[in-house]
């Protein structure tokens, strides 16, 4: 009867140690986020071995005393049952198990401050070569900058040289505008010096014709008569000049 009333303790220990964890698993609010990383040290722990978690799990349930009488009768049934028979492996691994246990408390603490110390040496080197690569990583940043910042640059450079090949397209063009403008003033002056050359070789000749017309059609009678009063009237001039002369 005793047996019957530690296993079915044990058994709805049990049932309400998945129910919770199960409930836990399906309605904790981090369900859906990432795994947080492992701290460092451990839970508190009880006696060395037995996490915290059981003893405030069991103690609404059953009190104070509640873990160590499960531990009783588990192990009192283990041993009743004779699922676990003593023999001298028994007396052996507790003599293990307290060498063990004296090493731990004896030298644990030293091999802790060991192993933290190898961590930190390890941490340390971890940072050295995470800094070096922040800053490699700085420093490329910066140089991707620089070269984004000369493609800019060498897009206005582009930008000039295209002004520049614009201008010297426009500067040509307005050369030769300005040539054939010149060609064209050219044979409009060659035109007007041709007229110009005729218009003065028709009055030229019909100037020399009006002469030689002019010419031909005096007399002789005419010529003396004109001679003669050309000589009368520089004969007067004279004299109005002697008049003038003398007063």
């Amino acid at each position: 009867k005793g047996d019957k009333m530690i296993m079915v303790t044990l058994n709805s220990t049990l049932k309400i140690y998945m129910l919770v964890q199960l409930s836990h698993l399906h309605t904790s609010p981090n369900s859906q986020a990432p795994v947080p990383a492992l701290p460092e040290k451990g839970g508190k722990t009880r006696h060395g071995i037995i996490p915290e978690e059981l003893f405030q799990l069991l103690y609404p349930k059953t009190g104070v005393t509640g873990p160590y009488m499960l531990g009783a009768g588990l192990l009192t049934y283990i041993l009743s049952k004779e699922i676990y028979i003593i023999n001298h492996e028994t007396f052996a691994a507790a003599c293990m198990g307290t060498v063990i246990i004296y090493g731990v408390r004896k030298f644990g603490p030293d091999v802790a401050a060991f192993a933290d110390k190898l961590n930190e040496e390890k941490v340390q080197k971890a940072q050295e070569v995470k800094d070096l690569a922040m800053t490699s990583l700085a420093q490329a940043i910066q140089d991707e900058k620089k070269e984004q910042w000369r493609a800019e640059g060498r897009q206005m450079l582009f930008d000039a040289k295209r002004n520049n090949v614009a201008m010297l397209l426009e500067t040509n063009r307005r050369e030769r505008v300005h040539m054939v403008t010149n060609e064209v003033k050219k044979r409009l002056d060659y035109q007007i010096a041709l007229q110009t050359l005729h218009r003065r070789m028709e009055q030229e000749h019909m100037v020399n014709w009006v002469e030689k017309n002019v010419v031909t059609s005096i007399t002789p009678q005419q010529e003396k008569t004109s001679i003669a009063k050309c000589i009368t009237d520089l004969k007067v001039l004279a004299k109005v000049q002697q008049a003038k002369a003398t007063a």
